[in-house]
């Protein structure tokens, strides 16, 4: 097997994968692939490769519900669907009426079912990150796990739901880690996975007993160790991405330590409203809102820049149960914001479900059609060299929220995006006007690129210099200026 992916050691926000410098993007984030038995993934495997798609999620426990705001998707199987990787034995029953779990017994189906995906996905060249845990949020969530004790047949203490994300239980700890361990020695092999710890760890309810917020971090911690124990006598060393846990009462998503000193090789991060970083707070958009909030998610990534860890916008869903052009549309804006600012770009795309695993054919000409657009685009700048570079440029277009991305002076992208919110005056209509773009000395060309089309308009010569001029033609929602040297 070749070297896992890595961080790049020539650029520390991005990633090398098989001796190419790789952006992690996706518009097919399903994390119930292997667990939902009807999921055929062949298909969404092969859809997302063809859409140059470099990163999908999988969950290996965690099993979630419909609600009103957060639609069907595949980690939401019907209880006989439900592929978990223990065995159930009964002979009594599980609260969701299927057969209890017996924990001291693996269960070859799900095991089968995560080779043979990580095996496409490694064909493919897709990474896919592994989440071993998840928050458990309430208690008609934490009824769904196997390691509640009603759910299996192996002893597991009584706990209130905020107790899963903590050491207080030693049966159920000891229980948590084998399951890591054991999804670690299975997949050691895979040079295109990436672990994450647990999606979305939080603390600091206000409820009499629930963990504060660094009691989960201690638990967090604890699991980053059985993860480098376990790897440290398997021949392969991973990855792992997550972040420190949240706040819930009053609501923050913090994120310095993480960035800091926390055990994590990439810092996973929802952009959400109150995300905290270097004594600012920055809100990147309500859960399931259809806002676009594209300004803070360019000023966090910019602001995090600095740090030694690539910043992955994990699970972006500020719209994203919204299946229809205008959610559609803020998710291609965001996502473009973030890699022209040196992040990386995860967005579920609700479309995707069992028997329908390429999606709608709106979603294909769509969402999907953009994500690889912009996959291309991305991939084809020098990454290595390639880093935000805001100054440049002096003045831009009314309404417009820009983004710079350059390769020292020889390759520089201007992304600017229409920043105006649904509903506020003139949003989505035509913008035209000037950038102004300090720029080297130096004969250039520029060309204009259409982030919905894939297309570039003819390339024409420009003069460098201080204060270098350029018209930008009428368009709707974004465009990219792309300027060369030319040789």
């Amino acid at each position: 097997m070749s070297q896992p992916i890595r961080i790049h050691p020539g650029n520390p926000k991005i990633f090398e994968f098989r001796g190419r410098p790789l952006v992690l993007l996706t518009a097919t984030e399903h994390y119930g692939a292997v667990m939902n038995r009807p999921f055929r993934f062949e298909r969404y495997l092969e859809d997302a490769a063809e859409k140059k798609i470099t990163l999908t999620r999988l969950f290996t426990l965690f099993r979630e519900l419909q609600s009103h705001c957060n639609p069907y998707s595949t980690c939401k199987p019907e209880s006989p669907d439900y592929v978990s990787p223990f065995k159930r034995v009964g002979p009594g029953r599980a609260l969701d009426g299927e057969p209890q779990y017996d924990l001291d017994q693996w269960n070859p189906e799900f095991f089968d079912r995560l080779h043979r995906f990580l095996t496409m996905a490694s064909g493919y060249g897709i990474i896919v990150e592994v989440a071993l845990l998840s928050n458990t949020y309430g208690d008609s969530v934490w009824s769904l796990n196997p390691l509640h004790p009603r759910n299996n047949v192996n002893g597991i203490e009584e706990i209130k739901w905020p107790e899963y994300m903590t050491r207080r239980h030693p049966r159920l700890f000891a229980r948590q880690a084998a399951h890591a361990r054991r999804i670690v020695q299975e997949t050691n092999r895979y040079d295109n996975v990436i672990y994450e710890i647990c999606n979305e760890p939080g603390g600091d309810l206000r409820a009499e007993g629930s963990p504060a917020a660094s009691e989960v971090n201690e638990w967090l911690t604890a699991l980053a160790g059985v993860i480098r124990e376990t790897e440290s006598g398997l021949p392969n060393k991973h990855l792992i991405a997550g972040q420190e846990a949240f706040a819930y009462e009053p609501w923050e998503q913090r994120s310095d330590r993480s960035f800091r000193d926390f055990p994590v090789d990439c810092v996973n991060m929802h952009p959400l409203p109150n995300t905290t970083y270097g004594g600012r707070s920055y809100d990147m958009g309500a859960f399931m809102s259809k806002q676009l909030k594209l300004r803070a998610v360019r000023d966090y990534c910019l602001a995090t820049y600095d740090s030694p860890k690539p910043l992955n916008f994990d699970e972006d869903n500020a719209a994203s149960q919204y299946k229809d052009f205008d959610g559609w549309t803020i998710h291609r804006k965001r996502a473009w914001t973030t890699l022209m600012c040196g992040g990386h770009y995860d967005y579920i795309d609700f479309s995707i479900i069992n028997y329908c695993e390429t999606g709608t054919e709106e979603s294909r000409r769509h969402i999907r059609t953009w994500m690889k657009h912009l996959s291309e685009y991305i991939h084809s700048l020098d990454l290595v060299k390639a880093r935000p570079a805001p100054r440049i440029l002096r003045k831009r277009p009314e309404h417009t929220i820009p983004s710079v991305m350059a390769a020292g002076s020889e390759d520089i992208s201007i992304y600017l995006a229409d920043g105006r919110e649904l509903g506020e005056a003139g949003a989505g209509e035509t913008i035209s006007g000037e950038a102004v773009c300090d720029l080297p000395d130096g004969d250039f060309e520029v060309a204009c690129y259409s982030p919905v089309t894939g297309l570039y308009s003819p390339w024409s010569a420009m003069r460098g210099g201080a204060g270098a001029r350029l018209a930008a033609p009428e368009f709707r929602h974004d465009i990219v200026l792309r300027i060369r040297r030319r040789l």
